[in-house]
């Protein structure tokens, strides 16, 4: 991409993309916070959590999905599949906390980006740039140094790593085919329609495996007011980190968005800072420049970043061009219909 032909609207644009990336990356580190903090006080119950995450999308997006009374314009079976593995993917990487260290799950979590890279080159056609291959890498290399912070503080290995460790990678394959499912349905369809058909299908099936798996482990909580803050924090986050994913996708895609949270550790860091008063290592700030540095280099070296957005809102229009025009030939078609009834009653 050719950066002397950068307008102010593009680098206006770049920086709103990276703002997005990191509000979201912050509300992913309050969940794992969050998570961490329901974990220690013997709460086991990583489907309930997600089920009050799909509850509050589904009260919000839904009313507004049917308030625009539009046929759906991706078949329900594909929303019914990314729904059953968003849903999966969440409880793998939080399951894997119980037997493999943080360390180890932080790490494995990159594994996502490749994933996500590799999906999309495959399904959606994304071609990347060496430049962006050069970013993604600078990016997973910044993290290296958080970890390596955390290594040296971090003195338990879990009481099963290789069970955690394939649970996380498990997870991040899951959380790869949710990310370019939904980074398709943004694009090409409508973004409401992608979290409200999401909400559905990840409440149906959040309950569903509540009471099979989950029944016991949620009859033993006690509800204190501690630990239905958390619950609270955790589904507010967690819906403030779905209703801006949609538009992060849009705007860049699946793999600048797995990218961006990369930093939820170094979040989760300064988060634990405020809690705990824990002195932060100078690795952390280290971290974090080299990070955003991997972010930028990824987002100036997009090639498609140029037109990507025009073409996406064509592609938009085009799809309700499509339906009006259906919607006006049925109407045609049944005015012709009723006009040949009144012939043959004539004759």
């Amino acid at each position: 991409m050719n950066l002397n032909g950068w307008r102010r609207k593009d680098v206006l644009s770049l920086l709103l993309v990276l703002l997005l990336g990191q509000v979201v990356s912050f509300n992913l580190a309050i969940t794992s916070f969050t998570s961490s903090l329901l974990s220690n006080l013997g709460v086991n119950t990583p489907l309930t959590q997600s089920f009050f995450t799909y509850l509050s999308l589904a009260l919000v997006y839904t009313p507004i999905l049917l308030s625009q009374r539009q046929k759906l314009l991706v078949p329900w079976y594909w929303y019914a599949l990314v729904g059953f593995v968003d849903v999966e993917a969440n409880y793998l990487v939080v399951k894997a906390y119980q037997y493999s260290s943080i360390t180890s799950v932080t790490l494995l979590d990159c594994w996502t980006i490749p994933w996500v890279m590799i999906l999309t080159w495959i399904f959606i056609k994304t071609r990347y740039s060496l430049g962006q291959f050069v970013g993604a890498a600078i990016c997973i290399g910044g993290l290296g140094l958080v970890l390596l912070s955390d290594a040296e503080d971090s003195g338990s290995g879990g009481k099963n790593p290789i069970l955690g460790d394939l649970l996380v990678i498990g997870g991040t394959f899951g959380y790869a085919i949710s990310n370019v499912g939904e980074e398709f349905c943004v694009k090409k369809r409508d973004r409401v329609e992608f979290i409200a058909m999401l909400a559905v299908f990840g409440l149906i099936v959040s309950m569903c495996e509540i009471a099979i798996f989950e029944r016991k482990n949620l009859e033993a909580v006690e509800w204190t007011s501690e630990i239905i803050s958390l619950f609270a924090a955790f589904a507010l986050s967690t819906f403030v980190f779905y209703t801006i994913v949609p538009f992060l996708m849009k705007r860049s895609g699946s793999a600048l968005f797995n990218l961006s949270n990369l930093t939820s550790d170094m979040w989760a860091v300064i988060i634990r800072l405020f809690f705990y008063h824990q002195k932060l290592n100078w690795l952390y700030f280290l971290s974090f420049a080299v990070v955003a540095i991997g972010l930028i280099i990824y987002s100036v070296t997009d090639k498609n970043s140029g037109t990507a957005i025009e073409a996406e809102a064509g592609d938009s229009n085009i799809q309700y061009q499509v339906l009006d025009t259906e919607n006006e030939i049925s109407n045609d078609e049944i005015t012709f219909s009723a006009r040949s009834e009144q012939i043959d009653l004539v004759t």
